[in-house]
């Protein structure tokens, strides 16, 4: 019986990829999906002369893999997934390898190593990004788990994964749900930076009068400098795109309300739980909250008052040009904070992540992939400890000249009613890091006012409480 190295469960369009992808590097891959007639068009469709191998059971699944096995899960994050181990441990033996490549929660990650511990079963969870081009063509995978179960299939990830300017984007991050978590705030950073850009093509849109094509222009420019990234150089595509049927710019005819998966909300509660502060990553996923209410921002938008949007004192170079300092700022702010959460969530939960090693792994395939990592990455090895990037150069002389064009948008915007709450939160945050003594004094005495919290003292050790009706 020919058995295949490598097996991929689910084939939706990410595991098809990734599947065809293991199979051009020289692998005999064996592939399954709860629903045969899936498997069966995509063999007809994909297959050809391709060393795949279709199944059409858990059992023959593996049955038909080589021992230790080498199994990676591509299948829907939560029940779904658990549903399909439920089936596949009892099948395993001792040594085998099961990656969970899906957006599973951390939580769930933990608890299935748990469970897989129990029978020997090497499990990992693997943070995939990069879209279904990159499942293809080259993702970035972020493992976590078993440090045994990566050894056994690092040279096949290695080979399958982009090739970045430091090698395959590609790596061990640590135990347990490691991984799983890198690929979460990954998410998290995603969404500030999707909503930094929606912001900007607003400003652009409203308040300079701007058409798509003029403002692809704008993005694109900014695409060939320190902005350089994947998500700058799609939204020039997007914009650029025309509708067949209209001959309009298809993104003005898309609805405005943005939908989500869940890993941006569940990096924000994480670091709400371990006491990370990423207000600009939150500030994204409340974006796209708030532009649920599609029905009611329409009957606000007719009763509640505000300024007209149009710009009629700006000169429109200037405003480009101040409005370019000012979401680099905020994408810089974004990484910062997704990179500090990182570390606060190392430190809590054991994954002695190297924040360099996370930059590298981001610098191809993912879809925060960008040339501002080469420098983080630098500014992380020369302080893995590092709590801020702000506080290294480039990013400390970037900030120190451009701060203040970034303070003048954020000041245009509401002028003109114009909401910016990313680029407003991020400045919020690096005016809230640089301030030596916030107001919490006085946030603390309220809560030893009504709840006797008690307080600490600036000039004496020890902790106190006040009967405050008595003074």
């Amino acid at each position: 019986m020919n058995r295949a190295d490598f097996g991929v469960i689910g084939l939706a369009v990410m595991g098809q990829n990734l599947a065809l992808n293991v199979e051009g590097k020289a692998h005999t891959v064996a592939v399954y999906n709860r629903t045969a007639q899936r498997t069966r068009e995509f063999i007809a469709q994909k297959a050809g002369d391709k060393s795949l191998i279709p199944t059409y059971s858990l059992g023959d699944f593996v049955n038909r893999l080589a021992r230790p096995r080498k199994i990676l899960l591509m299948v829907k994050a939560g029940a779904p997934t658990d549903a399909v181990l439920d089936q596949l441990f009892p099948l395993l033996n001792k040594g085998d390898i099961v990656m969970d490549g899906g957006n599973s929660h951390f939580n769930d990650t933990e608890r299935r190593i748990s469970e897989a511990e129990k029978q020997g079963i090497l499990y990992l969870g693997v943070g995939i990004s990069g879209g279904e081009y990159g499942a293809l063509h080259g993702p970035s995978i972020m493992a976590g788990g078993h440090r045994k179960g990566y050894e056994a299939v690092k040279g096949i990830l290695e080979r399958i994964v982009a090739q970045g300017p430091e090698g395959p984007c590609c790596a061990y991050l640590g135990p347990s749900s490691a991984g799983h978590y890198v690929k979460m705030v990954h998410n998290g950073i995603e969404y500030a930076i999707m909503e930094t850009i929606a912001e900007a093509y607003d400003l652009l849109k409203r308040g300079l009068g701007m058409r798509p094509v003029e403002m692809a222009e704008v993005f694109g420019g900014w695409n060939r400098g320190e902005l350089e990234s994947y998500l700058f150089e799609i939204t020039v595509k997007i914009l650029r795109y025309q509708d067949a049927e209209t001959g309009e710019p298809l993104v003005e005819r898309i609805l405005d309300t943005a939908k989500q998966k869940g890993t941006g909300k569940w990096s924000t509660q994480s670091a709400l739980d371990i006491g990370t502060p990423a207000p600009t990553i939150a500030m994204a996923v409340f974006a796209r909250l708030l532009s649920s209410l599609k029905s009611e921002r329409m009957q606000a938008e007719d009763t509640l008052p505000g300024p007209d949007p149009k710009f009629v004192d700006v000169d429109r170079d200037t405003f480009i040009k101040e409005l370019f300092f000012a979401v680099s700022l905020t994408v810089i702010t974004a990484y910062a904070q997704g990179f500090r959460q990182l570390q606060d969530a190392s430190k809590e939960r054991g994954y002695g992540l190297e924040p360099s090693e996370v930059a590298r792994v981001w610098m191809a395939g993912c879809i925060i992939r960008a040339k501002l990592l080469v420098p983080i990455r630098q500014a992380f090895r020369e302080r893995s400890d590092l709590p801020m990037l702000f506080l290294l150069q480039p990013f400390l002389a970037f900030l120190k000249e451009h701060h203040v064009g970034l303070r003048w948008v954020i000041a245009k915007a509401h002028d003109h009613g114009i909401p910016v709450p990313i680029m407003d939160s991020a400045l919020d945050f690096l005016d809230g890091y640089r301030t030596g003594r916030l107001p919490a004094n006085l946030l603390q005495a309220q809560r030893d006012f009504f709840g006797a919290h008690t307080y600490q003292r600036i000039d004496r050790e020890g902790t106190f409480h006040t009967q405050w009706e008595e003074s």
